[in-house]
């Protein structure tokens, strides 16, 4: 569980950051079990029934089945959210509209109002403070004097966001797939390794960081060389893939984390 948590923080740090809420993750989660529980019992050669599946991810029989009949696509939407909705509803208006993309927070009569708007877009369900506090939070809008401002174009908080996060998805997914494959004692054992150090400062770190960006350069041309011509020569029903990545993190750490004085560098992986 520690080591599931620790896997998981920077999961939940994205999720939050994209406006995703417990209801979507608790969602993914179980049908994430349900998928990897399916893929278990085929790769021993069995079609596993709804009680097997059951046992397996600790759902009961119903939520099992339930999930069982949906189709499509696994992931949540969240675009389900109230936040979401408003700024949809938002969005369709200014299309028409441009000058109501800056509002009043609140407002007299009938006139166009974030918080006539919110009220619309949630159906009374949210309070349009909680909404407001939210597209603010992803900055997707501004609040200045009594105003609220429209700031995005899309329910997506940051600029190139569907081609970063398919990187994110692939990249973090071979990576972590190589950790728990070598875990799980799979065959063959592969490269996974990482060195580390506390104690430095963040300029020595940030030096590091360059050094490890110019022989990545390097052996990113060689990679490319190699995968290229076994692309090349692979025969026609060749279907296996293969990653190379590489990363680096660094940050500065509060005091009562640091290393004893005279600690070394240290490798870990597999």
């Amino acid at each position: 569980m520690a080591a599931c948590g620790r896997v998981l923080r920077p999961i939940v740090r994205l999720a939050l950051a994209m406006g995703l809420k417990h209801e979507d993750l608790d969602g993914l989660l179980r049908d994430l079990l349900l998928n990897e529980a399916r893929r278990s019992w085929r790769a021993k050669g069995t079609e596993p029934n709804v009680s097997q599946l059951s046992v397996t991810t600790g759902l009961n029989r119903k939520a099992v089945t339930a999930r069982l009949r949906q189709e499509g696509d696994f992931m949540p939407r969240s675009e389900s959210s109230a936040a979401a909705r408003t700024l949809t509803l938002w969005l369709e208006i200014v299309s028409t509209e441009p000058q109501h993309a800056l509002l009043p927070v609140v407002a007299d009569g009938e006139a166009l109002s974030f918080e006539s708007l919110a009220d619309r877009a949630s159906r009374g369900n949210v309070h349009h403070r909680t909404i407001l506090e939210e597209l603010v939070r992803l900055n997707m809008a501004v609040e200045r004097n009594g105003h609220l401002e429209l700031k995005a174009n899309a329910f997506v908080p940051a600029a190139n966001v569907r081609t970063m996060l398919t990187f994110l998805g692939d990249n973090v997914r071979d990576h972590l797939m190589a950790g728990v494959s070598n875990t799980l004692g799979e065959q063959p054992r592969l490269l996974e390794r990482a060195v580390f150090a506390k104690g430095v400062t963040l300029e020595d770190a940030e030096r590091i960081h360059q050094l490890v960006r110019q022989r990545w350069g390097v052996l990113h041309d060689e990679l490319t060389k190699e995968m290229r011509s076994a692309v090349d020569h692979a025969s026609a029903d060749a279907n296996g893939r293969i990653r190379v990545g590489i990363y680096t993190y660094y940050e500065d750490e509060p005091r009562g984390s640091r290393p004893m004085p005279g600690k070394r560098p240290t490798s870990a992986g597999s």
